[in-house]
């Protein structure tokens, strides 16, 4: 069953240029200077997605220098596939067991 934390996390992923960066630290563990390059977004637009994604629980950083990495939690993103998963299953057995309410 879908929580309203995954209801969360399906909004801040819903964002084109969040689900970029995700995509992107999916790949590699990098720093905001890496993630302007590869976005052409900028950074002060970058940093105010980033810290969505980082309050929402979705990457961690890494102090190196003056510069902070991110890297993504995949078990966030497990967490979510698998409640999606799930979604999936009970609507195909619903389709299969061809369950619908009786209209009144």
């Amino acid at each position: 069953m879908m929580t309203s934390v995954s209801a969360d996390l399906i909004r801040v992923l819903g964002d084109p240029l969040r689900l970029r960066i995700v995509t992107l630290l999916a790949r590699e563990t990098l720093c905001t200077t890496h993630l302007v390059e590869e976005t052409g977004a900028r950074q002060t637009n970058l940093s105010n997605h980033l810290k969505v994604l980082r309050e929402a629980g979705v990457v961690e950083t890494e102090p190196c220098g003056r510069f902070t990495y991110y890297r993504l939690r995949p078990e966030v993103i497990e967490v979510l596939a698998g409640e999606f998963a799930d979604l999936a299953r009970t609507a195909r057995a619903t389709s299969e067991a061809n369950l619908k309410r009786s209209c009144p």
